[in-house]
């Protein structure tokens, strides 16, 4: 293996942190968009250390003041996988672009569709409409109780989600109700994800559980967690990560995050651990809590939040980890809709071995991480990116 100097790799997924609108936009439904610019305005928006990184040095950003002399390298990126949803972003993010979108269903998914779920599930589904998480809990709870029925709804995002009270529903056996429909939507209906969304509560106060669980594809292409794997090199998921790629070439998993700050801590554990490879890190709570709820102050007060948390990361660092921090799709809170936005993502490379104040300009897809992860190690990945490392090292 070729010495570069890197031991460990860190990617740290910011879920939904756009900087802007990209040129195809509207052909995804999106007009002005910039998450980033939405938060920046608001009093709650505080990060000396992206700052620090290079965040306002990225070309085209549109807020912020650069500094002069950057800590670390940045770029941004264009999304070439036709789509602005997570499964997508982060399969691009490690290497494959989905030339084809993923289906979704905003008029619910197909009677033929439904019948074959509801033989399969021996139980009547209810809803099957596009719906706000936490509403169509409160809109069908009861009648889920009453009837002993599954909830299915779906979102802009290509998901099936399926929803039910603990008391009713066991989470294992939404599990597995879960494990069914993810092997019936495939090909066609073959959406990104299915997602187990228990709850617990009674009306009209349902409150939705961390016990959430994502079963995914399986990824369609090469990933940088397969080449690394390859090498039996360490590729270690924090929060949804495995639960993305369903598991693929992931050595081992931390689990779903209860929000930002566990994610992070977990992270910061993991700094103290001896390995050779990759921590791949999402933080959902960006899209989750605040993007999709179009809550800027809550928004910009995460971003805060995990910036302090990043000066304790970068304060840990050795000489031989490499830091990138990235997101997957924008969910600007200052956007018209709830949907994700078409945007642009920032990524900021910082470490001892990795040049300072170095503008990397504009490249035309995510996969340029999956390429440069998978060089720092010598490992061979097929993908339509292409390595930054020479222009990374000092």
């Amino acid at each position: 293996m070729k010495d570069t100097g890197i031991k460990r790799a860190f990617i740290i997924v910011l879920d939904s942190f756009g900087i802007g609108r990209e040129p195809d936009a509207a052909e995804f439904g999106d007009g002005v968009c910039n998450t980033l610019r939405s938060i920046y305005g608001a009093k709650e928006y505080d990060t000396p250390y992206l700052r620090d990184i290079g965040m306002f040095n990225i070309d085209g950003v549109g807020c912020g003041t650069p500094v002069e002399r950057p800590l670390g390298s940045f770029a941004r990126l264009r999304e070439l996988s036709r789509g602005k949803d997570t499964t997508t972003g982060h399969w691009e993010i490690a290497g494959i672009v989905s030339e084809r979108p993923m289906p979704t269903y905003p008029d619910g998914f197909p009677p033929e569709v439904i019948a074959e779920l509801e033989k399969a599930f021996g139980k009547k589904i209810l809803c099957n409409k596009p719906y706000s998480g936490t509403a169509v809990i409160h809109d069908y709870g009861r009648e889920q109780k009453e009837t002993g029925g599954l909830i299915v709804y779906t979102s802009a995002d290509s998901v099936l989600q399926i929803a039910a009270h603990e008391d009713d529903v066991p989470v294992e056996q939404l599990y597995d109700y879960c494990r069914t429909a993810r092997k019936i939507m495939q090909g066609e209906h073959g959406v990104g994800r299915i997602i187990a969304r228990p709850y617990v509560g009674e009306y009209p106060n349902y409150t939705r559980t961390p016990r959430r669980h994502d079963f995914s594809l399986d990824p369609t292409g090469d990933t940088m967690m397969d080449a690394l794997a390859r090498k039996g090199l360490a590729t270690i998921g924090v929060g949804k990560i495995s639960d993305i790629f369903a598991g693929r070439s992931i050595s081992r998993t931390l689990g779903v995050n209860k929000d930002n700050n566990d994610g992070m801590e977990k992270t910061l554990k993991v700094m103290d651990e001896d390995f050779t490879g990759l921590c791949f890190v999402n933080l959902v709570d960006f899209d989750m809590q605040y993007g999709h709820r179009r809550n800027i102050a809550g928004y910009a007060q995460a971003a805060t939040d995990f910036d302090r948390q990043l000066g304790e990361f970068m304060a840990k660092m050795h000489d031989d980890d490499v830091l990138m921090i990235t997101a997957d799709h924008g969910c600007d809170p200052g956007a018209p809709g709830t949907d994700h936005t078409r945007e642009y993502v920032p990524l900021l490379v910082y470490g001892k071995r990795i040049k300072e104040n170095n503008n990397l300009g504009t490249y035309p897809t995510f996969a340029m991480i999956g390429a440069t992860v998978a060089d720092m190690f010598d490992a061979e990945l097929t993908t339509k990116g292409e390595s930054l490392l020479p222009r990374l090292l000092k």
